[in-house]
């Protein structure tokens, strides 16, 4: 258990210990920013991730800094997931973000073509060796055991090749594996939850399901399926906030709380999006 100025939270590693399933707010672009993460946080998500930030420009402007991360106290536990391309911008960028977050992830299955011809997101899965040294200076540069650093993934058309990366980024110490059960070319196919049981089998770090997960049944019935230690929700959870908690639809009083954010975010002059499932109430 963690303590920020009398709030008191568990912790990613504590989580993992804890839960069966750990329920988790993937990194959305423009989306799961602050008032976001508030909201799911009061309806049982249990572990949130900033946007993908890219580290280059993280590190090198203020001005970068102030616009792509946002928090405040009660913002935890959260992960800062990163776009980099080698181990000291990485290590640079989570070295900067230790006192304010609880780990950081390294993007490596972003299938945007301009985010791969630049050196990030998926075009990381082709390059283990390259992965397991971000992780590895990553890890060298922090000094709190409790922070972590975990990648998220796409896999491979040859599972074994997903298999072998998973494995080298396990032996650089990774904190758990996020795998998007699709390949790099693949956008609405169904998930490869097969490909993801094999991966947790293969592993002894936490492993969590990514992809097509709209439901508490879904999380359920992924986590049974593949045996992992947690699940992530990206579409499902933006089209229903509350769907951790159980609700088939966005309820009202999620909605009465979500402009409750706004309003605050406003005032504090920060900039947020307006998921689908809540633009309804709008209209």
């Amino acid at each position: 258990m963690n303590e920020i100025k009398d709030f008191n939270y568990t912790t990613p590693l504590e989580l993992f210990k804890e839960k069966k399933v750990v329920k988790i707010c993937a990194p959305m672009v423009r989306y799961s920013k602050l008032a976001f993460r508030k909201l799911v946080r009061q309806y049982e998500c249990d572990l949130a991730f900033t946007p993908m930030i890219i580290s280059d420009s993280f590190i090198k402007s203020l001005k970068a800094r102030d616009s792509d991360f946002t928090t405040c106290k009660e913002d935890r536990p959260l992960i800062v997931q990163f776009a980099a391309k080698n181990g000291k911008e990485f290590a640079d960028a989570a070295e900067i973000v230790v006192p304010y977050s609880d780990g950081v992830d390294l993007n490596c299955g972003c299938p945007q073509r301009w985010a791969m011809a630049e050196g990030y997101g998926a075009c990381l899965i082709k390059k283990p060796e390259l992965v397991k040294d971000m992780v590895n200076q990553a890890k060298s540069r922090v000094s709190n055991g409790d922070f972590t650093v975990s990648i998220k993934i796409r896999i491979h058309n040859d599972i074994r090749e997903t298999v072998d990366m998973c494995q080298k980024a396990e032996k650089a110490g990774v904190s758990w594996i996020t795998v998007h059960g699709r390949t790099k070319e693949q956008r609405g196919q169904p998930v490869n939850f097969e490909a993801i049981k094999t991966i947790k089998d293969s592993l002894q770090c936490p492993v969590i399901a990514n992809g097509d997960i709209n439901s508490l049944e879904d999380v359920q019935r992924i986590a049974e399926l593949t045996g992992v230690n947690g699940v992530m929700a990206a579409r499902g959870i933006l089209q229903n906030p509350a769907m951790y908690s159980g609700y088939d639809n966005t309820p009202l009083d999620c909605v009465q709380k979500w402009v409750n954010n706004i309003c605050f975010a406003v005032c504090k002059k920060t900039v947020t999006f307006l998921p689908s499932s809540l633009i309804k109430f709008y209209i």
